[in-house]
């Protein structure tokens, strides 16, 4: 294996394991508001378009890493429409209600300092 082609092949582990965290995260938790949908049409589509001259290359390391950078992208911007969609149907917590977190939260910082003086 020459360098070049090593270095392809570490660098596609590398990109691949710093997108795990977030894949994993937006898996687990649902929650995808920091992204928006805008980014992710955007990237889906130039994944798309950049397809053509990566599978026009030789089968090499670089193939591995935009079909994974393509089943990234298409898994996020999936996931955002569905849970997003999901979100519009529940209920909103109602301000003070027991499950909202500020409820008897003090609005200065000085109520905090006179209730513990």
């Amino acid at each position: 294996m020459d360098l070049a082609v090593f270095a392809g092949v570490v660098s596609t582990g590398l990109f691949a394991m710093s997108y795990l965290p977030m894949l994993v995260k937006a898996a687990r938790t649902k929650d995808l508001t920091s992204y928006s949908l805008g980014n992710l049409a955007i990237t889906n589509v130039g994944n798309a378009v950049h397809s053509i001259y990566v599978f026009s290359l030789p089968l090499g390391p670089i193939w591995f890493l935009h079909g994974f950078y393509l089943v990234a992208s298409l898994l996020m911007l999936v996931w955002f429409l569905r849970y997003r969609a999901g979100r519009h149907g529940a209920p909103r917590r109602q301000e003070g209600s027991p499950e909202h977190p500020l409820e008897h939260a003090p609005e200065r910082v000085d109520e905090v300092v006179a209730t513990t003086a």
